[in-house]
Order: structure tokens, then sequence, then C-alpha cells
């Protein structure tokens, strides 16, 4: 016979149920025991997501086993709980951010690369590649599907809820704290390669006739050997980085709100 329980979910969560579940304890039949981890999927809600969970006000682990009849409360990694002994579901952060992205991201990869945050990105990596790529390098994955997340071998991720590529930036350095991270590797904006410092000697034969002339300065991806120079594009990437870097500050100005 199905049993009821009664949760409810807190902060950010709230955006991935439907209205009528927001911000408010329902009611939800289960039709056998399932761990906890479990239930909270079904609701729609990835692991991923999930850094706390109470049942009947005590701290349980994703595990725990749900019969019926329990009082659950679901709390985002963004919460603040402090005063008694937590079991937190989210893992230990990266040592460095590494990040994995899905096919809907591919403008939000430019973004990443251009701060220097090692990306890996391909257009044609199905679900299955992009969970175990995920595990086996230890990366962050990013994605639009909730589903893709709650894939088990999905050990570190997040579900970006912008469709607009500039917010999604502020959304990500936000959600894992990377505004202040430096970095002194540049990443290829089309490969993901090490941008590196190179004599312009050893590609002038690559050069066109007017860079050749006007820049000495020059960088070089070690991966697919693509070349980089001070010239008006680094300048636009340059602006762009200041612009990131102050909607930070200012996450409701104008001026970066476009896609």
């Amino acid at each position: 016979m199905p049993e009821q329980i009664n949760i409810v979910f807190f902060a950010e969560l709230n955006d991935l149920l439907p209205a009528h579940q927001r911000n408010t304890s329902f009611s939800y039949e289960i039709k056998k025991a399932r761990s906890v981890k479990d239930l909270v999927e079904s609701i729609g809600v990835p692991h991923t997501e999930v850094d706390l969970i109470f049942i009947d006000d005590e701290p349980v682990d994703p595990g725990y086993l749900v019969e019926g009849g329990e009082q659950i409360r679901v709390y985002p990694v963004s919460s603040n709980l402090a005063g008694r002994s937590l079991v937190h579901k989210q893992p230990k952060a990266l040592p460095a951010p590494r990040f994995l992205l899905d096919v809907h991201l591919g403008r939000l990869v430019t973004y990443l690369r251009m701060l220097g945050f090692d990306t890996l990105y391909q257009n044609n990596y199905d679900d299955p590649t992009l969970a175990n790529i995920s595990a086996n390098e230890h990366r962050t994955l990013l994605t639009c599907d909730r589903k893709l997340l709650m894939r088990k071998q999905v050990i570190h991720g997040y579900l970006v809820r912008s469709r607009k590529p500039r917010q999604q930036i502020l959304e990500v350095l936000a959600r894992f704290n990377l505004f202040d991270h430096r970095t002194d590797i540049a990443r290829c904006l089309r490969c993901n390669g090490r941008i590196l410092s190179v004599s312009k000697q050893a590609i002038q034969a690559q050069l066109l006739p007017l860079t050749k002339k006007y820049y000495d300065k020059f960088y070089q991806c070690d991966s697919c050997k693509k070349i980089y120079w001070e010239g008006s594009h680094y300048s636009k990437m340059q602006t762009l980085i200041e612009r990131i870097k102050t909607a930070a500050n200012q996450p409701t100005d104008p001026a970066w709100s476009g896609t």
C-alpha cells in the first residue's frame, strides 16, 4: 500500500520544482521503501544540487531508507546551517576547478576558457560519455539537463539555470566561489590547450604581413598551435573579462544582461 511523506525544499532548489510545490511542505506518495537520494531525484532535484537532508529533524545520509510517514527537509549548497553535527551530501571541492560542459553550453565554454579555466567541450559527447569523463577526469559537469546530473557516476556537477551565456558565467562563478580565482595559464578558446609565450622568430612564417609588421609579442596553443597576439581581439577579450568582474559586484547591471 502506498505511503505518504511530507517534504520541503529550500532556497534555489525551488527553481527545480513546479510552482505548486515551491516554498511549501507538500505530500508525496511512495510505493516502496527507497533511499532519500532516489526520492529527492524522483521529484526532480539532482543529487549534485543537494547538500543537507533532514528527516524528522535529524540530519541523514543520502542512503537513508525512507519508508513512509517521514517529515523531510532538503537544503542546497548555499545553506549556512551551523551549531550541530551535519552530514553534508556535497563532496569535497576539487583541488583545482576543471569543467566539462554539455552541447547546450558552447558559449559558456568560451567565457570559462577566457578566464583561464580548464574547460573540456565536444558537441558530439552523449550523456554516458559526459558522465564517465566527469568521473574519470574529476571534472565538474555543467549542464542544463537535470537527468544527466542524476547519473550515479556524476559526483561533481551543477545544473545551470539561466539560458543567457552572460548570466551563466556569473552563475557558475558564484556557485563555485571563483570570482577571485587567479590563474597564470590562459586557455586556448578553440581547443582548451595552454597558451604559452612564443618567439616571433619561431612563428613568423605563419604570420600575415601586417601582423608581422605591427606586433612583436606572441603566444601559441601547445595543443592545436593556434597563434595569439595582443591585437584588437585581445583588447576586446580583456574588456569582456573586466566587465565580468564588474558584473560580479553588480549582477543587475543592464550592460551585462545580454547574451
